[in-house]
This record gives structure tokens, sequence and C-alpha cells, in this order.
């Protein structure tokens, strides 16, 4: 039997201090719960802002492709995109939100170097790459927001589950093992009360 169940002042004490703490920590939990929805309603408005600029820079760019495919070949434009250096330069690091650690991307540069000689191309295969660079960086702010709203999904899960823990379980329980104390206490004060009256009659 749990020690706590024992109806003593010193018990009292320690169920009212469980409950005052549950209290808090149940607020506690509300609080950070409720600053996470609002950071992944934001994040999945900046979400949707990206997947749109990203499908319209898309089509442009495949338009631009056709043509360059049009103008200059095909193989000409397979020869210089096997030419173009892949992306290695991305760095993590991490920022943190009530507790819960996401990933920042840094910034990639938006400077176009030339990475193909301009005898055999044209402007259409120019805005092509300018276009794939836009995107490729798009594509990568769009892997943060999507990461970060996973984790802070994942966290306030994890979040609701204890504030109902609190909610639902320990803090009805220590409400009614305080109840139960003060009225045990009072119950044995008032046949205190009676017993010493009776004594105080016969005497």
């Amino acid at each position: 039997m749990d020690s706590t169940l024992f109806p003593t002042k010193g018990n009292l004490i320690l169920a009212k201090n469980t409950l005052s703490l549950s209290r808090q920590g149940y607020d506690l939990l509300e609080q950070k719960r409720n600053i996470l929805v609002r950071e992944v309603m934001l994040l999945i408005d900046e979400a949707r802002e990206i997947q749109s600029v990203i499908s319209s820079t898309f089509a442009n760019a495949y338009a631009a492709l056709q043509e360059a495919n049009l103008t200059i070949g095909i193989n000409t434009v397979e020869q210089i995109g096997e030419a173009i250096e892949e992306e290695d330069g991305i760095e993590i690091k991490v920022r943190s939100i009530m507790g819960v650690e996401m990933p920042v991307i840094k910034e990639l540069s938006t400077e176009l170097e030339p990475q193909y000689g301009f005898a055999r191309t044209n402007s259409s295969l120019d805005e092509a790459f300018s276009m794939f660079v836009k995107v490729k960086n798009l594509t990568v702010q769009l892997a943060e927001v999507e990461n970060a709203i996973y984790r802070l999904a994942s966290n306030i899960k994890k979040t609701q589950k204890r504030s109902n823990a609190l909610k639902n379980i320990m803090i009805p329980r220590y409400e009614s093992v305080t109840k139960n104390i003060v009225n045990a206490l009072e119950e044995k004060e008032r046949e205190e009360f009676t017993r010493l009256k009776m004594i105080k009659k016969r005497s």
C-alpha cells in the first residue's frame, strides 16, 4: 500500500506538495505545447510558400532546359551537365525551441559561378542553370523546415501524453488522496474531541 494513503499530517503535506507540483507541471507542459503548436503552424505556412516557389521555379527551369536542348542539342547539354560540380558545402548547425533541437542549414551562396565555357552555350542554358541553382537552394530550405516540423510534431505528441497523464491520472489521484486524508484527520479530531469531552464529564 502507498504510504501516502495513510491519514497523517506528514502525508497530507506530501500529498498537497505533490498535487501542487503536478498542477504546475501540467500548466508548464500546456504552455510548452501551445508554443510548439504555434511554431509548427508558422513553419507549415513557410513550407507551403517554399513549395509554391519551387514548383514555379522548376517549371521555368525545365522550360529553359527544353529550349537549350532544342537550340544547342541534348548531347551538348548532357556533357555540360556532367561537368557541373556536386554540392558538398552544406553545413548543419542546431537551434533549440523549448528544448527541441532542430537543424539549421547554413544559407547556400546565391552567387552563380560559371562552371562551363560559353562557347557552346546560350542564354536558355544559362537561364536553366540559374533556375536549377535556385531550386537546389529552395530544396535545402524546405528540407530544413520539414525536418523542424517533424521534430516539433513528435515533441508535441510526447508533451501531450505527459500533460494528459498529469491531468487525468496524477492530479485527480492526489486531489482524492488529499481529500481523503483531510476527511480522516477531521474525523480523528472529532473523535478525540468527543473522547476528551466524555472524560471531562466523568471527572
